[in-house]
């Protein structure tokens, strides 16, 4: 999977944001991007700083970008820019205050073009980072909401990884019908890009009206909302997670699905039970698990956890610029 995002950002080299610039973890990770010649960090902070902690930590970043919110020469242009973007909403004391902060200048970086993706976290909250996205970056035309994916990537004796989707696991709460399709179609076409090809179940504790209740109806009637919306898409449901995974339990259930028993691509009907289901598959089925990956909008940006370690910041950082069209 990696090999393949790799490959592609040879192909069309890119510019990624760091809105923490200056914690050793970032520059660990900014190394050895560099060192591989594929995508340029672009690192926001004091550049006596982040050069000081990188030559203490024996960190090579030359190559690398920085960027000073202080020094910055176009920063005038920028506050009218967000000015413009909050109008109403902020005032030019507050747009000129929140861009001496990394989130927002990260985020009007990339929305003025400097760079093309943004990964933050690592000492922000999830808000922190996405508010300045949704404010600024803003949702794809067509999108009404931002979601999350995990992609959980498993190896196998004979070399090929297995692959799944798994949505939403951190950022709607309690999604409703309309939302639950949205996120169904932003997770498919994440799913393409790390080469799934999508087979989505509308996961509950119910398997085709074995069950009742208002969370079964509401997963049942996304499911058929999806399929009118998306024909051309392998979706079913609603059904339990063991219909979803097992051929064997699928044949005695609902023989009829195409999907049941081949699910690749899971969407949960609460954060509740999508973070469960993630974690369950990261410490007992031996996942490993690459997120929360945001969908839905205008430029990739991406949320760490603030526990995160290099190789993990390294890893999201291809993910969230592989995440761009060629």
């Amino acid at each position: 999977m990696f090999n393949f995002l790799i490959n592609k950002l040879k192909a069309h080299p890119r510019k990624i944001v760091f809105t923490e610039g200056a914690d050793p973890r970032i520059l660990e990770a900014s190394a050895l991007l560099l060192s591989g010649n594929f995508l340029t960090p672009v690192l926001v902070g004091n550049p006596e700083q982040i050069r000081g902690i990188a030559e203490k930590t024996g960190f090579n970043i030359r190559g690398a970008e920085i960027i000073d919110p202080d020094t910055f020469p176009e920063m005038e242009k920028m506050v009218q820019t967000l000015v413009e973007l909050r109008r109403g909403k902020m005032t030019e004391e507050d747009c000129r205050k929140n861009l001496k902060r990394g989130n927002y200048f990260g985020t009007m970086l990339v929305k003025m073009g400097y760079a093309d993706a943004l990964l933050g976290g690592a000492t922000y909250s999830t808000a922190d980072t996405v508010r300045p996205a949704l404010q600024i970056v803003k949702t794809k035309p067509g999108s009404k909401i931002v979601s999350s994916v995990f992609i959980l990537v498993r190896p196998s004796a004979t070399g090929d990884a297995e692959v799944l989707a798994m949505a939403d696991c951190a950022i709607n709460i309690k999604p409703s019908e309309d939302d639950l399709v949205e996120i169904a179609l932003q997770t498919a076409e994440t799913a393409k890009i790390f080469g799934i090809d999508p087979k989505i179940a509308f996961l509950s504790y119910s398997t085709f009206g074995s069950g009742k209740g208002e969370d079964v109806d509401k997963m049942r009637n996304a499911c058929a909302k999806a399929k009118a919306a998306a024909p051309d898409l392998s979706i079913d449901g609603e059904m339990q997670f063991d219909t979803a995974v097992s051929p064997k339990v699928a044949q005695t259930k609902c023989a009829q699905s195409t999907v049941a028993g081949h699910a690749n691509t899971f969407i949960f009907p609460d954060i509740n039970a999508g973070n469960i289901g993630y974690k369950i598959a990261q410490r007992l089925g031996g996942f490993d698990a690459y997120g929360p990956i945001l969908q839905g909008l205008n430029a990739p940006i991406n949320d760490l956890s603030r526990g995160c370690n290099a190789q993990e910041v390294y890893s999201m950082a291809i993910i969230t610029a592989g995440l761009l069209n060629d």
